[in-house]
């Protein structure tokens, strides 16, 4: 994998000679024309932009060049100097001088020596007549010169998505083809098949892998964001960024780019306490906020971490109950983790006054949604005074996912590798009624077990009343965890492993909101995917 500094280097590369070319261009249709007014906006605006870039990399050689020209291009484009006479060659010499950097950058060779440019520029500005020196050596140089492209090329976002919509298609297609070859058993139709999966494969991947980007990308637009909102909430706050060069789908960050601003204003809004507050609780003045990024499997974890006040878990109860969300009595037997799940509900907070930055309920809800979206999870840890910690689980795909296919009532469905804890399978005996509802012990946790079946033939009523007589034989159990809340789903068979392409569900089934989308398996059937989250919600809704 490139280092950060590699992939900036190779951006600042294209960008470089992308101007470079421009300048040429410009300065030789000045030449032609000297009135040409908007060829010379031109160049000072590639001279500027290009300043900026070099000094954020470190080439001061090139953005002092760069910043000498742009002086000179302004002040004929204030009419206090004419393109015209010795200024003509000087700037020309400069163009190509800034050429002959940018390829040293690229060559990782020294830079070319630019005093007498720079002076000849200043005398320029001073206005004072340079001193042109032409010796043999330039123009040994010029005749010489190649021409040079960048190895970089600029695709919109929207071609790279159409290519993986297509890469998605010959996916499904060659999963059929794999299967008729098993079917057929042909020997030449199966080693076909068998080098088309391994084609599509490395296809699949490569281009997966020209979508990605760095998180830092988004990760380090936060300095400016954490120090206006900690000077709006009047506290101190030191900002750690770790795990920039970790790389995912660059749509995947555009889209939790508001729920990671969300979570990054509440930790500073909620979390943090203010100076006074922290010293009295023996802690720095300044609160810590920490933005990080790592790899977990096929997964890519990001965290907002600060070492604020943490969650109080009764009084998030006690609000629960105070908005009618839970009954008192139900409210009271709940573990933390599902009194921390109030925290998304729409519109609850638990702010005491509005204020611009928080306290008037809309925040994590928005977050939680945006992390559905994407198939991902949301998972809390808090110790009261010492800290919280949010954490987004996010594929680093949204187009091709894990799944794992089952079968119910004869049909096929998917449930996201994403949301699925384990799968396992009980004797009835193992299974017990409590309230009406079938809860299991499984590794050292009280589960609630639902039929599938039933869950999704429920219609408008709740669920009937769980018993005991209703189950024959072993049950074959999916556990799916969302919101820090697992669910076991009785289903009839357990099918195999694989990644799926998720296509959205037409009209008018889109209204559906339990499938979240339809796939294509190897057999040419139709596959729905079903939506753990709206799952779960059904079946807290239903239950008896």
């Amino acid at each position: 994998m490139k280092s950060r500094e590699q992939e900036y280097r190779e951006i600042f590369m294209a960008e470089a000679l992308e101007y470079y070319d421009a300048m040429s261009r410009h300065i030789s249709e000045l030449e032609k024309n000297p009135e040409d007014t908007a060829a010379l906006n031109e160049l000072f605006r590639l001279m500027h932009n290009l300043k900026s870039n070099a000094r954020a990399m470190g080439y001061n050689q090139i953005g002092e060049v760069s910043h000498e020209m742009e002086t000179i291009f302004g002040l004929i484009r204030d009419k206090e100097k004419a393109f015209a006479g010795t200024v003509v060659p000087v700037l020309f010499t400069g163009v190509d001088m800034l050429g002959a950097m940018i390829r040293a950058v690229g060559e990782e060779a020294e830079m070319p020596p630019t005093e007498d440019l720079l002076a000849n520029l200043d005398r320029l500005v001073q206005g004072e007549e340079p001193i042109l020196i032409t010796t043999e050596s330039d123009t040994d140089e010029e005749a010489g010169r190649k021409l040079e492209l960048s190895d970089l090329v600029y695709i919109q976002i929207k071609k790279l998505d159409h290519l993986l919509n297509l890469v998605g298609e010959l996916i499904i297609d060659r999963d059929r083809i794999m299967t008729l070859g098993r079917e057929i058993g042909h020997p030449a139709l199966q080693a076909a098949a068998s080098h088309l999966f391994r084609i599509t494969d490395e296809l699949q991947y490569s281009v997966m892998d020209a979508r990605l980007v760095n998180v830092g990308s988004l990760f380090n637009k936060f300095p400016r964001v954490v120090r206006d909102v900690a000077a709006s909430e009047q506290k101190e706050v030191a900002l750690r960024l770790e795990g920039q060069d970790i790389q995912i789908d660059r749509n995947i960050l555009q889209i939790i780019t508001d729920a990671l601003l969300h979570l990054v204003r509440n930790a500073i809004a909620h979390g943090i306490e203010t100076p006074q507050e922290r010293e009295r609780a023996n802690k720095p003045t300044a609160g810590r906020l920490t933005l990080s990024a790592q790899t977990e499997r096929d997964d890519v974890l990001i965290r907002v971490t600060d070492d604020g006040r943490g969650i109080d878990i009764e009084s998030v109860r006690r609000k629960a109950v105070e908005r009618g969300l839970v009954r008192a009595d139900a409210a009271a037997g709940l573990d933390a983790n599902a009194v921390r799940a109030f925290l998304f509900e729409p519109g609850f907070s638990m702010a005491k006054e509005v204020t611009e930055i928080s306290g008037r309920g809309v925040g994590l809800d928005v977050v939680k949604l945006a992390i559905d979206s994407l198939g991902g999870q949301l998972r809390v840890d808090s110790e009261l005074g010492q800290g919280t910690t949010f954490t987004l689980v996010l594929p680093t795909s949204i187009a091709v996912k894990g799944a794992l296919l089952f079968e119910l009532e004869e049909r096929s469905y998917a449930i996201p590798l994403m949301h699925t804890d384990s799968v396992v399978a009980l004797e009835p005996e193992e299974l017990h009624v409590v309230g009406g509802t079938l809860m299991a012990r499984i590794q050292e946790e009280n589960v609630p077990i639902v039929n599938l079946k039933t869950l999704l033939h429920s219609g408008d009523g709740p669920l009937p009343a769980a018993t005991h007589e209703e189950l024959a034989g072993r049950q074959r159990i999916i556990i799916v965890d969302y919101n820090n809340r697992k669910l076991g789903l009785i289903v009839d068979r357990f099918l195999r492993q694989q990644d799926i392409v998720i296509k959205p569900v037409s009209k008018p089934l889109d209204t559906i909101d339990l499938f979240g989308g339809v796939t294509l398996l190897g057999s040419g059937h139709v596959c729905l995917v079903l939506d753990v989250p709206a799952l779960t919600r059904l079946f807290l809704a239903k239950r008896p």
